[in-house]
C-alpha cells in the first residue's frame, strides 16, 4: 500500500508542478489543486493507515495499534481551505480575463 500512495503522490506532484509552469491561468490553478491534493496525501501517508484495528479505545486494544487522528484532521482542514481558496483564485481569473482580454500569467496574449 506503501509503494502505491508513494507512487500516486509522485504523479500528483509532477503532474501539478508541470500544470504550474504553463502559461494559462486555469492550467496553474488546476495545477495548485493537484499539487495541494499530493501533499494532503503525503500527510494522511504519514500518519499510518492501520487495518482490522477497532477505532475504539477498549481493554484489549492497545493505543499504539491505532491510527493518529491529527494527520487526519489536518487533512480536512486543508480540503476546506483548499475548496476556498481554490474558488478565489477562479473569481479572480474571471475578473482579470474581463478586464485584460487573456488569460496568460506570463503578460503575453
Amino acid at each position: 500500500m506503501e509503494l502505491v500512495l508513494s507512487i500516486a503522490i509522485g504523479v500528483m506532484t509532477s503532474c501539478g508542478v508541470w500544470l504550474i509552469l504553463r502559461p494559462r491561468t486555469y492550467q496553474v490553478i488546476v495545477g495548485l489543486s493537484l499539487l495541494s491534493y499530493a501533499v494532503n496525501l503525503f500527510i494522511f501517508g504519514v500518519g499510518g493507515v492501520k487495518s482490522n484495528v477497532p477505532p475504539i479505545l477498549g481493554d484489549d486494544v492497545l493505543p499504539s495499534t491505532l491510527t493518529d487522528p491529527v494527520p487526519q484532521a489536518l487533512v480536512l482542514t486543508a480540503i476546506v481551505i483548499g475548496f476556498a481558496t481554490t474558488a478565489l483564485f477562479l473569481v479572480v481569473l474571471l475578473a482579470s480575463r474581463g478586464l485584460t482580454g487573456n488569460d496568460h500569467v506570463d503578460g503575453r496574449n
